[in-house]
């Protein structure tokens, strides 16, 4: 856990009774403080949701078929150029 001497940033949270004594119980049977039994859970749950966005694992092969993509030119998406190239809700003025 982040040490308190580091701690510069501060968040506001509402929430109902309920919610405020479960976290208390919750934090009290941790030997944790509320603040630092909801900074824990709350971060850990982050790493949860974005570790699949923040590294993924590759074998050798498919380390170099990922590398192949990288470097192959874009392919031809002719409906993506036409699109592109025709004239645009706001192009045509105020008399569509």
């Amino acid at each position: 856990m982040p040490s308190r001497a580091l701690r510069s940033e501060k968040l506001d949270l509402r929430l109902t009774r309920e919610a405020k004594l479960s976290l208390q119980a919750a934090a009290a049977a941790s030997r944790r403080s509320v603040s630092e039994f909801v900074l824990e859970s709350a971060l850990a749950r982050a790493d949860e949701a974005l570790a699949d966005r923040r590294s993924f694992g590759l074998n050798a092969t498919q380390w170099k078929a990922f590398l192949a993509a990288l470097d192959a030119p874009p392919r031809p998406l002719p409906r993506l150029r036409r699109l592109l190239k025709e004239p645009g809700f706001f192009d045509a003025g105020p008399n569509r």
